[in-house]
């Protein structure tokens, strides 16, 4: 399960940092030759690449149980969520966007924006490492428009109920949209069992690609409703037609869709997810719970400050340990070999379905060496 051998950095290095950015495979690296291949020897095939466009599409798509018409291919989560929100009416009495205080700055950033259109921000606080659900009951009432959520949070790993939330919202009237970077490739996720309206991701970080890709999932149902003034020619009903005289939006996802796609990470998406899915979503979720089960045992053996939750079932597979110079830590690590990062003073170490409790080990040892920064 483990294919520790196509992932070449594992040879020389203790890799624990996939909730930055996803280990390089053998099979991404061929994916991008593949796409300099056909570069080299179809010139500008345009024709093919949008194809590859939509490839890369209907591989999301299975990922999160959707359907191809529901998912947009975006450079970034930014730009789908941005393009989301020029879609939104904020002009009414329904102009609150509840955030939880664990989003990614750009998703809270996107909806403040907003507020020069008429968005009411509401944020839900922490309570330590985690957010009660009863704060979220408190925060949202009917002049909610929308929760914003993130699935996973990047400083601490916590995560959220998604399914509590979103019958939350919706009781209440207001429609859910799920910030699912930090958990895509860990765990299944499944778009019509977690009946969320909007779900945002990226292949950057555990889907195994590299940045410059990213995925809208918009409900069926809502798609005709939203208009979005964010565009390009992608998002067109036609994107050959090259209409200058009119915007004639898709009539499916692809609307909230912008300019030129980023051809080369079409290849390096499908070949991620391709993986993620050979090995299974299942297997890879219950080897991060070992791992992750390690990581925090180890963590409290030694005494060190655990910030993520205990509780397996409420954090995700980042764990976080408290260290008061963690800038300092994570470079002395880097240079025993150990690659993980931080965020604010907490330093994360994320596993996947590639480390094996060996690495864990040596993690635990690290920090032990360098025990000065942590207690």
């Amino acid at each position: 399960m483990l294919m520790r051998d196509r992932f070449p950095i594992l040879k020389n290095q203790i890799y624990m940092n996939s909730c930055s950015q996803g280990a390089l495979s053998v099979d991404v690296k061929d994916a991008y030759a593949s796409y300099l291949r056909d570069w080299d020897e179809k010139g500008s095939p345009w024709e093919y690449w949008a194809e590859r466009n939509e490839a890369a599409r209907q591989a999301f798509a299975g990922l999160v149980n959707a359907e191809a018409s529901e998912v947009a291919v975006t450079t970034s989560l930014s730009a789908g969520v941005s393009a989301l929100a020029s879609a939104m009416d904020f002009s009414g009495e329904r102009n609150k966007v509840v955030v939880s205080d664990f989003e990614f700055p750009t998703v809270a950033q996107i909806w403040h924006a907003q507020e020069a259109r008429g968005a009411k921000v509401v944020h839900v606080p922490a309570a330590g490492n985690v957010i009660p659900l009863s704060r979220f009951e408190d925060a949202i009432d009917e002049q909610t428009a929308l929760v914003s959520i993130s699935h996973v949070c990047f400083r601490n790993g916590s995560k959220l109920d998604i399914e509590a939330i979103t019958e939350i919202a919706h009781r209440k009237g207001a429609l859910v949209l799920v910030d699912s970077y930090q958990a895509l490739g860990t765990t299944p996720i499944d778009v019509k069992r977690l009946k969320v309206d909007f779900l945002a991701g990226g292949v950057l970080k555990y889907l195994l690609a590299s940045a410059g890709l990213a995925y809208l999932y918009v409900r069926k149902e809502l798609v005709g409703g939203l208009n979005p003034t964010t565009m390009g020619w992608f998002s067109q009903a036609n994107i050959f037609a090259m209409d200058i005289y009119a915007n004639t939006p898709h009539p499916t996802a692809r609307r909230f869709e912008s300019g030129t796609p980023a051809v080369p990470n079409t290849y390096a998406a499908v070949a991620g997810i391709k993986l993620v899915q050979s090995v299974g979503v299942e297997r890879i979720e219950q080897q991060i719970k070992e791992l992750t089960g390690a990581i925090k045992e180890g963590v409290m053996k030694r005494g060190f400050n655990l910030v993520s939750p205990v509780d397996p079932k409420k954090h995700g597979a980042l764990i976080t340990v408290r260290s008061h110079k963690v800038d300092l830590l994570t470079k002395w690590l880097a240079k025993d070999g150990i690659i993980v990062s931080h965020r604010d003073d907490n330093l994360r170490i994320s596993p996947h379905f590639y480390n094996d409790l060996h690495d864990v080990d040596c993690v635990i040892d690290g920090l032990t060496r360098h025990r000065e920064l942590l207690v």
